[in-house]
């Protein structure tokens, strides 16, 4: 995730001041000036981290932290709710008006921030809630944008306006318009074009759009990976446009992540979602306090709970519990799980929202990708009968499905060997938790890519 080096620097900071039995208010000094400096490398504007600090400050060097049982614990807390406070302590919903009447969502930002994907998105969760959405591909200038906001509104389900690249934006816009009301369409999102940078003519083109069909909603995308420069931008078109709320995508990358520590701060104007990914369900609520939990390395179960009830069957989880208390699973059970926890965003991303596990799993602790894809390979390779019951798995078998997984014959010996581990181990254990840490590493570790942090 984008905050994991800005995560383990507080945390360090964290495991200092738990350490210590009294505070001094020379180390809530010190440990501030460190936390200043995490901020500041994760690209946090410089404006908002001074305030930042003399906000934490001034309420952790006070004769009730101070003096307190546990001091350290009492700071950390402040830090947990001051960036909080900074994210906009509440979570924002986009604002729609009454379902007989057609709410126009005006789509923002830069080229390459990801609005068309972003569009899309929005519009699949609008329409799972039992709105009637409408996408409108007002990029006259790339074809590839029209093209692309097709394929992923025919993904969604969602129809698509369009009028080529013939017409002027304003234009296109005020007939998708009349198209939603004369389909009984409650909801149109304009997906407008981008510019490299921010140029008068796009802003006149915005401003055009928004006077031909009276926008009630102005959402900026922002690209997370630009760092400050995401900062920038979301002032500049809230002076200019005036936006509603902001998206930042991207979050899931390699980025120092700062920007959603500062949007609000600078534009005061609400982050409603946040792109994790590119698929088209990669798109999750903003909610300051999950994110300041994620931040500090506290975990976010709340939205671990929320992807769970959304990826997993609650039929087939029953069937599986059932099925490994009485060691009766397959491979076919195998996929099954594989297939609902990629659905959650994979074992890494899960593992990080977890208490006590978020914030301090290495690299080279995370479950090996590559390794899982040949587990799955083998499987998929191996007839239905086989899947069934691994049993009857002879040296001519193994042979046949290590050719059509194109691995060596040892990794199938080794992925059954582990899998019969797996089952004989659940036999013999009185709950589906329980027994040696270092036997449940050996009967699964294998099963997950060969590296597990448990």
């Amino acid at each position: 995730m984008a905050f994991d080096s800005l995560t383990e620097k507080l945390q360090n900071v964290f495991r200092n001041l738990r350490s210590k039995g009294k505070l001094t208010e020379a180390d809530v000094k010190a440990a501030l000036r460190e936390v200043k400096m995490a901020l500041l490398e994760a690209d946090v504007s410089f404006k908002v981290v001074k305030q930042f600090i003399s906000a934490v400050n001034e309420r952790a060097i006070g004769q009730d932290v101070m003096n307190g049982l546990n001091p350290g614990q009492m700071v950390i807390k402040i830090v947990n709710e001051e960036m909080i406070r900074l994210m906009g302590s509440e979570t924002t919903e986009i604002v729609l008006k009454p379902s007989n009447e057609i709410t126009v969502i005006m789509m923002l930002g830069l080229q390459g921030a990801g609005k068309t994907t972003t569009a899309a998105k929005l519009a699949g969760k609008l329409k799972a809630k039992g709105r009637k959405p409408l996408l409108v591909a007002c990029d006259v200038y790339r074809p590839a944008a029209i093209e692309q906001l097709q394929i992923n509104g025919q993904k969604q389900g969602v129809e698509v306006f369009s009028m080529g690249t013939g017409h002027k934006p304003a234009d296109i816009a005020k007939a998708a318009v009349e198209h939603a009301a004369k389909n009984g369409m409650n909801v149109v999102f304009l997906d407008t074009a981008g510019r490299l940078h921010i140029d008068e003519d796009m802003m006149q083109e915005l401003v055009e759009i928004k006077h031909a069909t009276e926008v009630f909603q102005s959402i900026l995308v922002v690209d997370a990976m630009t760092g400050q420069d995401a900062v920038n931008v979301s002032g500049t078109f809230n002076e200019q446009i005036g936006i509603d709320g902001v998206v930042l995508t991207k979050l899931d990358g390699d980025t120092r992540g700062g920007a959603a520590l500062s949007i609000r701060a600078v534009t005061g104007k609400p982050i409603l979602y946040i792109g994790m990914g590119e698929k088209l369900s990669d798109l999750e609520q903003f909610y300051p306090d999950r994110m300041a939990s994620r931040i500090l390395g506290m975990g976010d179960v709340l939205t671990l709970i929320d992807k769970a009830q959304a990826a997993i069957d609650e039929d087939k989880a029953r069937d599986l519990e059932r099925k490994l208390k009485k060691a009766e699973f397959s491979f076919d059970d195998y996929l099954d799980y594989m297939a609902q926890i990629k659905n959650m965003g994979g074992l890494g991303e899960i593992m990080n929202m977890m208490p006590g596990i978020s914030g301090k799993i290495r690299e080279d602790q995370l479950p090996d990708e590559k390794a899982l894809g040949r587990t799955e390979a083998i499987i998929h390779s191996m007839t239905k009968a086989e899947r069934a019951n691994p049993d009857i798995l002879n040296a001519s078998r193994k042979a046949r499905i290590a050719k059509g997984a194109g691995v060596d014959m040892g990794e199938v010996n080794r992925l059954v060997k582990q899998f019969e581990q797996a089952r004989k181990m659940m036999k013999s254990l009185p709950g589906m938790m329980g027994g040696k840490k270092g036997k449940r590493r050996g009967a699964f570790g294998g099963l997950f890519g060969g590296r597990m942090p448990f």
